[in-house]
């Protein structure tokens, strides 16, 4: 577990500089989840860093695979400044949590409900999980051996860590998109130039 997390944590200092402030969240019967903030302009990112430590299991499977499965951390941007975002930092570590807790596997088209406002003020109680691989290329632990000649980082036969991008959703966007889909609701805030960034924005122009 510790090897996977140094991984995932070099790759994200490598996509996205050094962290300024870290915070470590612990919940009963889990792993400690960590939640590592970046700095970036006028933008601040936070990244979770620990649920990939073990694979997400299938619900449905009688018994969870201990390395085959998929393995994820997620990634937040919003504009800094504007909102007290720093209070996401437990609503993060809540939702790195969830497959641990309630046993699902997080993907991109998902939504994941924290069931209050993500910040103080914040027009958002949920968020839409998108396709990795844009800010945070995903990490292979299968690769070869190191540079210096030691041993491969990983286990044969693990899953790369993706680095999942969360888009906060308004309750009617998600309401909306329970109905229409994550794809239309993408395209609706793309037609639309939405600022997903916004810590402050409104819903987009829904039918």
């Amino acid at each position: 577990m510790g090897e996977v997390l140094a991984l995932v944590e070099a790759r994200l200092r490598t996509a996205l500089g050094e962290p300024d402030a870290r915070a470590a969240v612990t919940f009963l019967g889990t792993e400690r989840i960590e939640v590592l903030r970046f700095v970036d302009g006028d933008l601040v990112r936070y990244a979770t860093l620990g649920m990939s430590a073990q694979p997400m299991a299938d619900p449905t499977s009688a018994l969870a695979d201990p390395v085959k499965g998929p393995r994820a951390e997620l990634v937040l941007t919003v504009r800094r400044g504007l909102a007290d975002t720093d209070k996401v930092l437990r609503p993060l570590a809540v939702l790195a949590a969830t497959p641990q807790v309630e046993g699902v596997v997080v993907a991109p088209g998902a939504s994941l409900d924290v069931g209050d406002p993500l910040w103080p003020g914040a027009p958002f109680r949920s968020v839409l999980v998108a396709e990795s691989g844009g800010l945070v290329e995903d990490l292979d632990l299968n690769e070869g051996p190191a540079r210096d000649g030691s041993a491969a980082h990983g286990s044969g036969g693990m899953d790369p860590v993706r680095f999942l991008p969360l888009l906060p959703m308004t309750p009617n966007e998600a309401a909306w998109k329970r109905v229409h889909g994550a794809q239309a609701l993408e395209e609706r805030w793309l037609a639309r130039g939405t600022d997903l960034r916004d810590p402050l924005r409104r819903s987009v122009e829904l039918d």
